[in-house]
């Protein structure tokens, strides 16, 4: 059982980062792998909707050469996708905005890859933009077939300056929530509960 996290940070020792760092250790106390990908290790290009994955239909990207194509191939093999990003200018970052704008419509018009898998959200911000965020992610999770797992409060995190994510206690227990949903579900879907 898999968890591939996709970070939209470009700070490897961030907030967002060390959120995931923590996620990771509680899915694995569950028995459950996660890896983490962060965007910004790639450089992608902009979509210019030239629909090639439609009329090629094979769930691949025309760019073969920004190493979009190697993730979406990664997250259909994961049993469960969680998405993770700070928040700068109110929205995603425009990395993490370009990879969602591309797996999209590249899912969409090929095969559907992440359809029926299990799928969270972590937003971080330091002031405004949480909600925008954490909408953002989950919203590219529906419209790719995600079953959605939520979490009361929300994974919404405040935190300006790493590791101030630590004193957010509501934020954090939301992100904890999510995780134990989120391992639930898998572990239901694959017979073990």
């Amino acid at each position: 059982m898999k968890v591939i996290a996709i970070l939209g940070s470009p700070r490897p020792i961030g907030n967002t980062s060390n959120i995931l760092n923590e996620v990771q250790d509680m899915f694995e106390r569950e028995g459950i792998e996660m890896e983490i990908i962060s965007v910004y290790d790639y450089h992608f290009t902009n979509c210019n909707v030239c629909l090639t994955c439609e009329i090629r239909g094979d769930g691949r990207c025309m760019d073969e050469d920004d190493g979009l194509n190697d993730i979406l191939d990664r997250l259909r093999g994961a049993d469960a996708i969680l998405m993770a990003s700070p928040t700068y200018s109110n929205a995603c970052p425009s990395v993490m905005q370009t990879f969602m704008e591309r797996a999209a419509l590249v899912y969409e018009k090929g095969d559907l890859g992440l359809n029926g898998k299990v799928g969270g959200a972590i937003a971080v911000c330091g002031h405004d933009g949480g909600s925008l965020v954490y909408n953002q992610l989950v919203d590219f999770l529906l419209r790719n077939g995600v079953n959605v797992c939520g979490s009361n409060p929300l994974p919404i995190v405040h935190a300006l300056n790493s590791p101030q994510y630590e004193d957010d206690k509501q934020g954090m227990k939301g992100v904890h929530a999510l995780v134990k949903n989120m391992s639930a579900l898998i572990l239901r879907i694959n017979g073990y509960c």
